[in-house]
């Protein structure tokens, strides 16, 4: 069975496809482990300046995960935990944590696993016709709380629990109203609108993407900033960047950014 997470960078981004085309890209325990470690690689790359995650061909991002090996890899209880709080959480956090912008590309079903890989995502761009859900209540299983925890800070308990109650499948702009998306544009120009996203993210300066993902992060837990960490939010004064990005803006050219 061809499964597996494909990994490339082009001009400092990094493209990771999740790829299990007979089941519609849906995520296995080996694909969990596979994402979980190119993001970690990813993540050791100073030359990568956003991550575009993708699912393999046009008909679905990931369409959850693979039901069939269920009966195997959550047989137990202990083997249920290790599944959802090693190998799933592992992966998702790897995602979410990621330190430079990341770009959810969906085309067609992004279901389950799926919407949870992508609501780790920073920005999230899809087609038209891309399906969204998690209709597990179908199957007899609840989805687990750690994963549904990232929803939640997504979306908030309104939308979450319409999706988990009804399991109904929403369409890309019912998706788009509740909050699950970015944007959406025409399902053939998906993947050229994730590259003018990409291309403009990789024009502003890395540090200041990462400060800024990490200022998001820290904000979101509600405690108000220290002293030390009011200065550190100047850090970019001591950069070659800052430097770069105001003397570019007075000779009136285009900056070049090196990250340092």
């Amino acid at each position: 069975m061809d499964t597996r997470i494909e990994f490339g960078i082009v001009d400092g981004i990094a493209t990771v496809t999740l790829v299990n085309p007979a089941k519609l890209n849906a995520v296995n325990a080996a694909m969990w482990r596979g994402l979980r470690d190119t993001m970690r690689r990813i993540a050791g790359d100073d030359c990568v300046r956003c991550v575009v995650l993708r699912g393999a061909g046009e008909e679905a991002f990931a369409a959850g995960g693979d039901i069939e090996e269920f009966l195997t890899v959550r047989a137990t209880v202990d083997d249920a935990l290790h599944y959802h709080d090693e190998l799933v959480a592992n992966a998702l956090d790897a995602v979410r944590d990621c330190a430079v912008p990341t770009i959810a590309a969906i085309r067609g079903a992004c279901i389950g696993g799926g919407l949870e890989i992508a609501g780790c995502c920073d920005i999230r761009i899809a087609g038209e016709s891309s399906r969204f859900g998690a209709p597990i209540n179908r199957l007899g299983f609840s989805m687990y709380p750690g994963e549904m925890a990232g929803l939640l800070a997504l979306v908030g308990p309104a939308v979450v629990l319409e999706i988990l109650l009804e399991g109904r499948i929403l369409n890309a702009r019912e998706a788009l109203q509740k909050g699950l998306l970015s944007r959406v544009v025409d399902d053939e120009k998906v993947f050229e609108e994730v590259a003018a996203c990409a291309a403009r993210i990789c024009a502003g300066a890395p540090l200041v993407a990462r400060w800024h993902k990490q200022w998001v992060k820290r904000l979101m837990s509600g405690a108000p900033l220290s002293d030390a960490e009011k200065r550190a939010a100047f850090d970019f004064l001591a950069t070659d960047d800052y430097r770069e990005g105001i003397a570019a803006f007075l000779g009136k050219r285009k900056p070049v950014f090196r990250g340092r």
